[in-house]
């Protein structure tokens, strides 16, 4: 496997490292030293046109609403539905097509299902799948930390769940696929285990595909020390922060009885105090992982998947060596079609289990 030792950097072009960097520095502005996010700079973007709005007229071969959960808490997803309705293998059951939920990333501190670049995503998901997408909205860290996250995903599916006129006719909950990328994979795993121990109607989760997961712990993995000052998205200052603010402070008056550091098991998930209960979780679904060689949180990253298989859960390890975090997010890079293509693969493959 190429990896950074032997090339310092990541090749990438120009487009995609000005993104990084812009990204970056935004980022780095907006965290404020009392732990506080200054969420302006973000409203910005917004209003110069990173901010897309749905459209019930198709735009690349895929409709969007937006569809209210809780108001009371901001909780709401953006609907994609694909327009072609192929009739290959993945959509065999009569024309019906699986429903991926998709959990964004951003430590969760930032971004939003509307913003550009997850608008993009799952667009793409929606047409080259194809699966008819929820991309869900939950509240953000600081101002909301966990469990809110985790619970604002829960509480989508049993809304699926509950509100079958939702969806379109053709959409087979009972395909249901949980995907996320960086904090947004964190979610969809603990989500996914959350949902192995409820009861739904109709809902079934039968897959989680884990993108580049935000995990960590106490200590700093190899590659977190190897790839300080090479891994241009994740930094061990910019982590430490965010896992800070997802954290609930001890006095809040909220969440009295949890106290947590890096090593809790939502954030180490395969670490000192991993759920032991994993292994005798029969439903729990088959987990695609994927890896990329210049992400410093790769370390944590494989050991999910080591964990998951050693838990005797079915698991595959997906390797990009020679990406970035991220690096999905950034059309001009072949990998990023590659992953679609892969995701597609994966999920046509936990499908058609079902057929048998």
């Amino acid at each position: 496997m190429c990896s950074y030792e032997q090339h310092r950097r990541p090749l990438l072009p120009w487009k995609t490292r000005l993104s990084v960097f812009l990204l970056g520095a935004i980022t780095d502005a907006s965290l404020r030293r009392d732990g506080t996010v200054n969420r302006r700079y973000f409203r910005f973007l917004d209003s110069i046109g990173f901010k897309k709005s749905s459209d019930l007229k198709p735009r690349e071969g895929v409709i969007t609403s937006d569809i209210t959960v809780d108001p009371s808490r901001n909780l709401w997803f953006r609907l994609y539905i694909p327009q072609s309705q192929s009739r290959s293998q993945l959509s065999s059951q009569s024309g019906s097509q699986p429903v991926v939920v998709f959990f964004h990333g951003g430590g969760f501190v930032f971004l939003y299902p509307d913003f550009k670049v997850y608008d993009d995503v799952c667009r793409r998901f929606a047409r080259d799948l194809p699966a008819v997408v929820v991309s869900v909205n939950y509240r953000l860290a600081p101002e909301h930390p966990y469990p809110a996250q985790y619970d604002d995903g829960f509480d989508v599916l049993k809304f699926l769940d509950d509100q079958k006129h939702i969806l379109p006719e053709n959409a087979d909950i009972s395909r249901c696929f949980l995907a996320g990328d960086s904090a947004g994979a964190n979610l969809a795993h603990h989500v996914a285990k959350r949902a192995c121990q409820s009861e739904f109607t109709r809902l079934k989760v039968v897959g989680v595909v884990s993108i580049q997961p935000f995990f960590g712990g106490e200590e700093r993995s190899k590659s977190e020390i190897e790839l300080a000052g090479i891994d241009v998205i994740v930094t061990t200052k910019r982590s430490d922060w965010m896992w800070k603010a997802f954290m609930p402070a001890a006095d809040d008056d909220h969440n009295p009885i949890i106290i947590m550091d890096r090593d809790h098991e939502v954030i180490n998930v395969s670490g000192p105090n991993a759920d032991p209960n994993l292994p005798n979780l029969e439903d729990f679904p088959a987990t695609m992982v994927v890896v990329a060689g210049f992400d410093s949180l790769k370390d944590w990253q494989t050991r999910y998947y080591e964990w998951l298989k050693k838990s005797g859960k079915e698991a595959y390890l997906v390797e990009y060596p020679n990406m970035i975090h991220g690096f999905y997010i950034f059309p001009e890079l072949a990998e990023s079609g590659q992953l679609i293509s892969d995701t597609k693969h994966f999920i046509h493959t936990q499908c058609s289990k079902l057929l048998n």
